[in-house]
């Protein structure tokens, strides 16, 4: 019989002070905070992830697990090992509250950076990807590039959490220890979740930075909702996400018209779809990877668009635009795709940010996007 358990009485601000270095996942979302302690099990890579997930669980309970769930990380390359654990010891708590003071102002270590691609280059390859659109060779394309930080001192990551979670407590703050770093960010983008037979998604596509002035920010949501090259780009995330979750769902919901949703760093276009399954046996995962990776992260047509990026981008995204999130032994469960993150290890972060090119993206706009989607990752590390 295992000691495994759960401590469904938690505070949610004792969770997000508590989090050590190594500690196995940490995530927040407006449901509650999950933290969790030990490996139990680890779920092995495989073809069918969402039956090797359920098995995992089943063997599990079955050892005498009181509470099995599993929680972590899936890369981007659904082909690549995830990192997809059973913790020992699972702890739960409501939601962050809402006003959540930032940890104490700390002065900022020298920090180096090295962009990946350089600022011109990602540009130049935005160039090439608008020609191929302008062509008709793909509809959508995501690209992203990567800052490299590098401090003085090792990255607190307890502190970098806080600082998120601050930030945007209104997001989905997480932690993943991935052995060799750790998976650290503030997504804004729930990629599916499923709770009793109710499925929510709430795919974001579109965006623009905000801005300090209230009058000009006001400005800013106004122009991206008007923005007819930032709703064609949204509407081929929405469809797609609707027709992939269709076959899995009755009674879907999709509204006719996006609505806006904030950060502290962007405005961005979102619509939120809600359905019921159909069977009951479809877990949070099964629908996660009919969904993954959606065009919002990759593109369209998928295989094009994945083709592409490997053309475009010269590193490898690893977890970044993959998926965080957890799935108890009843299927439900809570995925979000892996947006303003960083892999932390020592004193160097790995930062990441991408952006949906379409037929009329504008290079330099687009190059403006990303640098504004580093803001998140850079405030958290204090710079």
């Amino acid at each position: 019989m295992t000691t495994a358990q759960s401590d469904a009485a938690y505070d949610a601000l004792a969770l997000l002070a508590e989090y050590r270095p190594k500690s196995p996942f940490f995530f927040a979302s407006p449901r509650g905070t999950i933290a969790t302690e030990g490996e139990y099990f680890a779920v092995p890579s495989a073809a069918d992830l969402p039956a090797a997930l359920q098995g995992v669980l089943d063997l599990c309970r079955d050892d005498g697990h009181e509470d099995p769930i599993v929680v972590g990380a899936v890369p981007f390359d659904s082909s690549a090992p995830p990192r997809l654990t059973v913790p020992v010891r699972t702890h739960r708590a409501g939601r962050l509250p809402m006003r959540l003071a930032p940890p104490a102002a700390t002065a900022a270590a020298d920090a180096r950076t090295v962009e990946v691609p350089s600022g011109a280059a990602y540009a130049e390859g935005v160039r090439r990807a608008v020609a191929r659109l302008r062509a008709g060779e793909l509809d959508k394309v995501v690209l992203a590039r990567a800052l490299d930080v590098t401090t003085e001192t090792a990255v607190d990551i307890g502190l970098l959490l806080r600082r998120l979670a601050a930030r945007d407590p209104s997001g989905y703050t997480f932690a993943v220890d991935l052995g060799a770093g750790t998976l650290v960010g503030s997504s804004p983008e729930l990629l599916v979740s499923r709770h009793g037979d109710v499925v929510t998604a709430n795919p974001l596509a579109g965006s623009l930075p905000r801005n300090p002035d209230p009058i000009e920010d006001f400005g800013q949501a106004r122009a991206l909702l008007s923005s007819r090259k930032d709703r064609r780009e949204h509407a081929l995330v929405a469809e797609a996400v609707a027709e992939s979750l269709r076959p899995y769902c009755r009674e879907l919901r999709v509204p006719a018209e996006p609505s806006l949703v904030r950060t502290h760093a962007m405005w961005h276009l979102s619509t939120v779809v809600t359905g019921r399954v159909v069977d009951p046996a479809v877990s949070s995962l099964t629908l996660g990877t009919a969904l993954h990776p959606t065009p919002a992260v990759c593109g369209t047509p998928t295989g094009d668009a994945r083709a592409a990026i490997a053309e475009y981008e010269d590193f490898d995204r690893g977890f970044y635009t993959g998926v965080v999130g957890w799935e108890n032994d009843a299927g439900d469960g809570e995925w979000v795709v892996a947006l303003r993150c960083a892999v932390v290890e020592g004193n160097s972060a790995r930062l990441y940010a991408g952006a949906g090119i379409v037929a009329d993206s504008d290079p330099d706009a687009e190059l403006a996007e990303t640098t504004a989607k580093f803001r998140t990752m850079l405030a958290g590390l204090g710079l």
